[in-house]
């Protein structure tokens, strides 16, 4: 299974780079951290420290307030988090956000 995530700045009409990202895991009901990463020039992670992704509860979290606070820009979502099911280990994941200080906006899609 892989998990990707890309990221738009709704601000200035970019990707987001240089966004701080945490992947994590639900294990016996403690959020697991897994993977750590950042947003590259075109504010994609496709790459994550850690390999073997199981079925489960992932949530990958958003570090908004570090990003906007690199842009002199105050958020009002210090965090993004998007909680998600994996049903199938064979499953390519995408997230995307799109980000501004005051809104954000997600989308899920899976395919095989």
């Amino acid at each position: 299974m892989n998990i990707s995530a890309q990221v738009l700045d709704g601000v200035y009409g970019r990707p987001a780079s240089g966004l701080r990202v945490r992947l994590e895991q639900l294990v016996d009901g403690v959020w697991d951290d897994i993977g750590k990463a950042e947003t590259d020039g075109d504010g994609n992670v496709s790459k994550w420290a850690h390999s073997g992704l199981s079925r489960g509860l992932y949530r990958v979290v958003f570090d908004s307030d570090y990003y906007f606070s690199g842009l002199g820009i105050e958020a009002i979502y210090p965090e993004i988090v998007v909680v998600f099911r994996i049903r199938d280990e064979t499953d390519i994941c995408k997230i995307l956000v799109m980000l501004s200080p005051s809104t954000y906006s997600t989308y899920f899609g899976t395919r095989s």
